[in-house]
């Protein structure tokens, strides 16, 4: 068997941002209101809209795909339920007893094969299952864009999955927004990257298309506002920050906050996924997440109905304010949630390392023994990755991360949430936590393109008065490919892994 999971997990950070009550949202808490759920919990939005409503005084459900000891610790005051919207007796379950539901569940990143099918599916069993147990509203979340025109099929499903909302008998109250800027927002990320690393960025001509992006605080706001504003029940609302621009100004706007000189040049070429391709290559965002929002450039996504504007009246963030905050909060390392919280789009799904029926096919272990404190050691291991990089040997790092950009995969470049602090589930650069012991564990899951399973384990243990520190990798695989592919890194593993636990010593 695999080695077994641990039960004392690293303590989740708090959540401490003083601007969480929204003090200039007009609507007040509803006093007399049931239990809320917010399904996609996991992901950018539905992360920050759990904490919003706890604290409103809200009574709050959390649907996740599967259970994680991180969110009895991350939500404390929340109920935590299991449940797949393509299982109708989950979904039943799960909506017991439920007031109000947040719908914010998408499948587009399943692919432009299976999401547009997944989706409908899912809000049907949803839709069912929310008339069943008479909640009393629904909540959706979708794209802005014009329905007159031929939509990307990111928006086109965005619309057919409201549409199937509404056709039930609980009313649907429905907001549509274009591009969402915040810290770990996968649109500022790719808008921030393009900025930093090319200093001629070509302009391809969608990119003159206009677009009213909005701040991801008042996207909050706006989801908070509607459930305390009755009169919003079953209508929809376009949702939108002052600003009208061009794609073309926005890039330009960040290139003036982060004082680049930066060249834009007009290009004929316009192929949106090349173009999406080769962005991806440079950007911490993989290329399916890149080329779903790069296809919604090609439709002008401005706000055509105002009316939350007077139902809901408060001051909207500008872009380049937004920008501001979201530049801010990255340099104050609070970056509350990311995009990667919701791709890989199953990794809440992976097999872990202690649920492996049998010991993984190959292992190797690379120690050292120290006189250092535990906890230094553990300090310094959560450092690794991300902007620091791994110490030593940095460039076999990207290399290895741009090989997996290249096949698709999620790279190097996707770095982490917080450079200071670490819980489950979170990234470090193409490796995924899946456990952390308190000065003792961090084993990390990969997510790169492998021809197996793989995890890297770093162990801290008491051996006479010293500290032995120890890095394994694991690798499971069946294929013959995927053993070549061992033998074939077990040089290159020996080399860095010695190198990485003695530069781990040394800083700790």
């Amino acid at each position: 068997m695999a080695p077994e999971p641990q039960s004392k997990k690293i303590a989740v950070e708090p959540w401490e941002d003083k601007d969480i009550l929204r003090s200039d949202l007009p609507s007040a808490p509803l006093r007399d209101i049931g239990r809320i759920l917010v399904t996609g919990a996991t992901g950018y939005i539905g992360g920050r809209l759990v904490f919003e409503l706890q604290s409103r005084g809200y009574k709050v459900r959390v649907m996740v795909r599967a259970a994680s000891p991180e969110y009895e610790e991350l939500w404390p005051d929340a109920e935590v339920m299991v449940a797949d919207a393509l299982e109708i007796n989950s979904l039943k379950k799960v909506l017991d007893g439920v007031d109000t539901a947040y719908y914010l569940i998408h499948s587009l990143l399943l692919g432009p094969k299976e999401f547009a099918s997944t989706d409908i599916m899912a809000a049907v069993n949803f839709r069912i299952s929310a008339e069943e147990k008479q909640i009393k509203r629904i909540i959706y979340l979708g794209g802005l864009g014009d329905t007159r025109t031929k939509l990307s099929p990111h928006l086109a499903s965005r619309l057919r999955v409201a549409e199937e909302l509404k056709c039930g008998k609980v009313p649907v109250t429905i907001l549509r927004a274009a591009i969402i800027i915040g810290s770990g927002s996968a649109s500022y990320e790719i808008i921030h990257h393009l900025i930093k690393v090319f200093r001629v960025v070509p302009i391809p001509r969608w990119a003159k298309n206009k677009c009213q992006p909005i701040g991801i605080r008042d996207v909050i706001k706006y989801l908070v506002g509607v459930l305390e504003t009755l009169e919003t029940s079953g209508k929809y609302f376009d949702i939108g920050g002052n600003d009208i621009l061009t794609y073309q100004i926005m890039l330009k706007t960040i290139s003036e906050l982060l004082n680049r000189k930066n060249i834009f040049i007009s290009i004929p070429f316009s192929n949106i996924r090349v173009y999406s391709y080769l962005a991806s290559l440079f950007t911490p965002v993989p290329a399916p997440i890149t080329k779903c929002l790069l296809e919604g450039l090609k439709n002008e996504v401005i706000c055509q109905n105002n009316e939350i504007q007077k139902i809901l009246p408060f001051k909207r963030l500008s872009y380049r304010e937004a920008i501001i905050l979201a530049m801010t909060r990255e340099e104050q390392d609070n970056v509350h949630t990311r995009w990667t919280g919701a791709y890989p789009p199953a990794h809440e799904l992976a097999i872990k390392l202690h649920e492996l029926t049998d010991e993984p096919k190959f292992t190797a272990s690379y120690s050292i023994v120290t006189k250092k404190k535990a906890s230094s050691i553990f300090t310094s291991i959560c450092r690794i990755g991300g902007k620091k990089g791994w110490f030593s040997r940095n460039w076999m790092w990207r290399m290895r991360g741009m090989i997996d950009k290249i096949l698709l995969g999620v790279g190097s470049s996707r770095g982490r949430r917080s450079q200071t602090s670490l819980k489950i589930n979170d990234v470090i650069d193409f490796w995924r936590i899946e456990d952390i012991v308190q000065n003792r564990r961090v084993l990390l899951r990969a997510e790169m393109k492998l021809p197996g399973l793989a995890w890297l384990e770093f162990k801290i243990q008491d051996e006479g008065g010293k500290r032995k520190i120890t890095v394994t990798p694991y690798f499971h695989t069946n294929q013959l490919f995927g053993r070549l592919y061992w033998y074939i890194m077990v040089p290159f593993h020996k080399f860095i892994f010695t190198d990485l636990i003695k530069q781990i010593e040394r800083i700790s």
